[in-house]
């Protein structure tokens, strides 16, 4: 028994001594235990911000998820457009410009210049598209309803970049109004069909995916490309219309035919969905584009605001920062 007792007391003894050296060594060598990875967005301590839809008693539907940090894999791009602007600016061919890329699978976001404000002019179309698919869930058919463009309306400024427009005397549908007025950005459709549209509706479409409230009194409803990216966004995300009405609007979307700008510098084989607006006068010109480009099954948004004093100058320019970035997110 005697011996036992000192085999078992050995044993003890001889573990403790080795579970000893191994953590001197341990110490010694420089080896250290295994370490969990963690996210850049982790070591930023990123927080989401939730957009919800209200307006119901006891649900309510997440319209966007948004991560406060950009993203640090993207910084890379976002340098290179700052260099890009920064030149153009100081050559005197833009007084400003701003930035959104988002990659729409993962969620990384960039922004430059994220408060400065734009007139997106023809950039609206998106949301009074929007305004009337919204406006068919309430009334099923309104779409098919017949109008007639009877008498030539004046517009208030003559657009420059043109293409084709509804004629006078002939009927059109709501749904062939629409058309014209995204694919052919045409002014005179679009006249008839705020003839038609419900202002409340379209009020609602900003305050719902929390862009602040349009006030339709003044001339011109400026944002920034952060806030109008939200339409974008809602629309391939299909949270704010039915999948069916989402996919309507992007397909329709695709068939804008304007190419002098973002997708002047792209391949043509590549599939986007986009939208261009001009706005101001020749002392203050806008040119905007916003687009979604469907890239090795990761497709991104980018939307594009520019600030000059002539229209002419500025579609290069979106361009441009189009190309930097097509080219910089299809290489990695």
């Amino acid at each position: 028994m005697f011996k036992k007792k000192i085999s078992l007391s050995f044993a003890i003894i001889l573990m403790v001594a080795g579970i000893g050296i191994s953590y001197f060594l341990m110490i010694k060598i420089g080896r250290k235990a295994p370490v969990e990875a963690v996210s850049d967005n982790a070591v930023m301590n990123c927080t989401y911000n939730l957009t919800r839809l209200g307006g119901y008693e006891f649900i309510r539907p997440l319209l966007f998820s948004e991560e406060e940090c950009e993203s640090q894999k993207l910084i890379p791009i976002k340098n290179e457009l700052q260099s890009l602007i920064s030149g153009y600016k100081n050559s005197g061919v833009i007084t400003n410009a701003s930035v959104y890329i988002r990659k729409l699978e993962q969620g990384e976001w960039i922004s430059i210049g994220e408060g400065e404000q734009y007139y997106p002019g023809s950039l609206l179309k998106v949301p009074e598209l929007i305004t009337f698919m919204k406006m068919n869930e309430r009334s099923p058919g309104l779409l098919d309803k017949k109008i007639t463009y009877s008498t030539a309306l004046n517009l208030p400024k003559q657009a420059i970049y043109v293409s084709k427009s509804i004629e006078v005397g002939k009927t059109y549908s709501i749904r062939e109004l629409i058309y014209y007025m995204i694919a052919y950005s045409d002014n005179y459709a679009t006249m008839l069909l705020n003839q038609q549209m419900d202002v409340n509706i379209f009020k609602k479409v900003f305050i719902d995916l929390g862009i602040p409230e349009p006030d339709l009194t003044k001339k011109d409803i400026p944002i920034t490309a952060k806030n109008y990216s939200y339409f974008m966004r809602a629309l391939f995300n299909a949270s704010y219309l039915s999948i069916d009405d989402s996919e309507y609007c992007t397909e329709l979307l695709s068939h804008s035919d304007f190419t002098g700008g973002m997708l002047n510098s792209l391949p043509r084989d590549i599939k986007v969905v986009h939208k261009f607006g001009e706005a101001g006068d020749g002392i203050d010109a806008h040119f905007n584009e916003s687009g979604i480009i469907y890239i090795n099954k990761s497709p991104y948004l980018i939307t594009i605001m520019t600030k000059g004093k002539r229209n002419n100058d500025l579609p290069p320019i979106v361009s441009m920062i189009s190309k930097k970035v097509f080219d910089m997110i299809s290489s990695t």
